[in-house]
């Protein structure tokens, strides 16, 4: 997730290498010495795997909490590494940071609000289930990314091994469509222009089953919502 605002940009995690995140980041105008940090949401392959190969490449630094350091960054030598605490606000150039804990099975898990003092983007992927905290967080955004990760009558009926559906499913997992439309629906949606699924299982769930749930307790039309599919991402969204 690329996050920009003047003159600068921040990467929300990095699962990707040098070669496929230039790729990416190609398709949007971007190169990777455009990024002025990455920020590091937990220490789990898909979100860390490419972060110190992509720092040491593009010289970019990398934010996370001490435990997701801990657990996740093994080969950090050399790299410009700021820690973060899950709970206090941080500044990149012209951006603020707002990182807050969520469930999930990592050492010390954030996701994150991110403002320009005029507006303010909202992200939570990877988390099994809301908080209070959690929805006081995201309440008042402008634009938010939502985990849709499953379908849960999918999931049941997926080739998955019994110990995996029950990772996946529990408070300590991933979102399931109703969970992240319940979320949805305790925010303050009044300046909310944007909203877009991401983190969609390929095996357990679909795009139009994410966007219909979400969809619903906005009142709005399935086609409203955005879709980030795990090979094209999603195209930039302008927050006014």
């Amino acid at each position: 997730m690329v996050v920009e605002s003047g003159q600068t940009r921040l990467l929300i995690d990095c699962g990707f290498g040098p070669r496929e995140l230039s790729r990416r980041l190609d398709r949007l105008g971007l190169q990777g010495e455009d990024l002025d940090a990455i920020l590091i949401t937990h220490e789990h392959s898909d979100h860390i795997g490419g972060a110190a190969a992509c720092a040491r490449r593009f010289d970019v630094p990398l934010c996370m909490t001490h435990g997701t350091h801990a657990a996740g960054l093994r080969n950090g030598d050399g790299l410009d590494i700021r820690l973060i605490d899950s709970h206090a606000t941080f500044s990149v150039g012209e951006l603020e940071v707002q990182p807050f804990p969520v469930p999930h099975d990592a050492r010390e898990p954030t996701q994150f609000t991110v403002s320009d003092g005029r507006v303010r983007f909202g992200m939570l992927t990877d988390i099994g289930m809301a908080t209070p905290h959690v929805v006081t967080m995201l309440s008042v955004c402008d634009g938010l990314v939502l985990e849709c990760n499953h379908d849960a009558v999918m999931l049941t009926a997926s080739s998955y091994p019994w110990s995996l559906k029950q990772r996946i499913a529990g408070r300590m997992g991933h979102l399931e469509n109703s969970a992240a439309a319940e979320i949805l629906s305790k925010l303050d949606l009044a300046r909310l222009q944007h909203v877009v699924a991401a983190h969609l299982s390929e095996q357990n769930n679909t795009p139009a089953l994410a966007a219909a749930a979400l969809a619903e307790v906005m009142g709005r039309d399935a086609s409203w919502i955005g879709i980030a599919d795990q090979e094209q991402g999603s195209d930039w969204r302008c927050i006014e």
